[in-house]
């Protein structure tokens, strides 16, 4: 597994460290497998999953309900679009744009003006190997503040 500069591993931190609250966590993805092993990989570390969605609508019932410090937001669920539901938890949420990141299979040039466009905080590229699934972060100029 490729080690990330930004990891708290990297920094010497344990994935329990009493000091530090957990970041609470959403993740929004058609795919029960994906969900399952970015709960099991999140939780690992220290994070804390207060939900999980598969749709849309979930999703915005969910983020509203739970107040997420950040949201994992699929780029493609089934047939809607992340991108729009991303606009829609800016309008119809009190959830601040900040707070959700974009992630999808695909390389961030195949979605390059839509993430621009979007409200959301940034990126993040999932790499799904055999029965792992690894997140490779992003990084570009921020996005502007809408």
């Amino acid at each position: 597994m490729p080690e990330f500069p930004t990891s708290r591993n990297a920094l010497g931190h344990s994935a329990c460290d009493p000091c530090r609250m957990a970041l609470r966590c959403l993740i929004v993805d058609d795919s029960p497998y994906f969900l399952q092993s970015a709960r099991a990989l999140l939780e690992r570390e220290g994070t804390a999953v207060v939900g999980v969605a598969s749709t849309g609508a979930e999703a915005l019932r969910r983020a509203e309900e739970l107040q997420p410090d950040v949201t994992l937001l699929d780029v493609e669920l089934g047939g809607e679009s992340g991108f729009d539901l991303a606009r829609r938890l800016q309008r119809e949420t009190t959830l601040k744009p900040s707070s959700v990141i974009l992630i999808s299979t695909y390389a961030e040039e195949d979605f390059a003006d839509l993430i621009t466009a979007s409200p959301a905080a940034g990126f993040l590229r999932l790499y799904v190997e055999q029965d792992e699934c690894l997140l490779d972060p992003v990084e570009h100029a921020p996005l502007p503040v809408k």
